[in-house]
């Protein structure tokens, strides 16, 4: 019997942990600037929820620890978003590259998701490319596509080929 009562309190474990993963999921998403050049990411560990990730806009890195304090089962948050350094060299960078990404034929279908899955990360003109695309040619294809703007210093792909 004590074996059967650990089995459901792990899996009444197990669920609350799901959920509270699918609502910070959501609540991110929500969030009204969060954008292309911008990546969110997370942990759940019982409930307590770390946040990654890196930001153009120091209101967002505060908006999104605000949203996932207001969930229900959150205990704690530890806030690890990188707000990225201002730079006019950078923000020339970062529309360069959304053009020269989302503009390609085969990639340009992207672009069309409120959120973009392909966020382009720039800091001190090192691009990183986070999210998901649905092949490896699509993962590629962004690649090549990253490293012909000018001014860029390296590319990095961590897309994640979904299908």
């Amino acid at each position: 019997m004590k074996k059967l009562w650990i089995g459901l309190l792990l899996c009444a474990c197990a669920f609350a942990q799901n959920r509270i993963v699918k609502e910070v999921r959501h609540e991110l998403v929500m969030l009204p600037y969060y954008g292309v050049f911008d990546n969110l990411a997370y942990k759940v560990d019982g409930n307590t929820v770390t946040l990654l990730g890196q930001v153009t806009r120091p209101t967002l890195k505060s908006d999104a620890a605000n949203a996932v304090k207001g969930i229900e089962g959150v205990e704690k948050v530890v806030n690890q978003i990188q707000v990225l350094p201002l730079s006019s060299v950078d923000d020339g960078i970062r529309r360069a590259e959304y053009r020269a990404i989302y503009g390609q034929t085969g990639l340009d279908r992207y672009a069309l998701q409120a959120v973009p899955p392909i966020h382009i990360i720039v800091a001190n003109g090192n691009v990183t490319l986070e999210g998901v695309v649905d092949s490896q040619a699509d993962k590629d294809l962004a690649t090549l596509r990253a490293k012909t703007v000018g001014g860029v210093f390296n590319v990095t792909n961590n897309l994640v080929v979904t299908k």
